[in-house]
């Protein structure tokens, strides 16, 4: 699987490491696999809105026109001026991995490749054998503030149910 979303998780993990330490395999997966899944829809939802985890709004695609009026591409490899990741953001794609021991969500193989390129602003072809372009950086796996509570709202509600 892809780079796993671990940033900021050291608290987390030092906070709730000790409780569920405590619990049985089965009831750590079982707590595991619930945030996993919360996550990743928070994930998509951050995607879909085309914000960072700080909050701040993706950088919009290269205009056509930035390029001194060429076309970018042919009608039929056209890049169309919706909303970025529609695909990268659903489920086929951003997977989930949980155990006992743990959780990852990232993707796998090209969109692996994909989402890397966007995460660090890495320089890569726009097309096979075509004009490299440095990417600007768009975070789509990280955690903000939010999603941290989340963690700690959904670790509370299977700690004392």
């Amino acid at each position: 699987m892809g780079r796993r979303v671990t940033d900021d998780l050291q608290g987390v993990e030092a906070w709730a490491g000790a409780l569920l330490a405590k619990l049985a395999p089965a009831a750590r997966r079982t707590i595991t696999l619930d945030v996993a899944w919360e996550l990743r829809r928070s994930q998509q939802a951050r995607i879909a809105a085309q914000r960072n985890p700080d909050g701040s709004a993706y950088d919009p695609r290269k205009s056509r026109w930035e390029n001194g009026g060429k076309k970018l591409r042919n009608k039929r490899g056209r890049t169309k001026r919706t909303s970025m990741f529609v695909k990268l953001r659903t489920a086929r794609y951003l997977h989930i991995e949980a155990n006992a021991n743990g959780l990852a969500i990232g993707f796998a193989g090209r969109i692996a490749r994909i989402a890397r390129v966007h995460q660090f602003g890495e320089v890569e072809p726009v097309e096979t054998g075509g004009p490299r372009y440095r990417y600007p950086m768009r975070k789509l796996l990280g955690l903000a503030a939010a999603e941290q509570e989340m963690i700690k709202n959904r670790l509370l509600f299977h700690l004392t149910r």
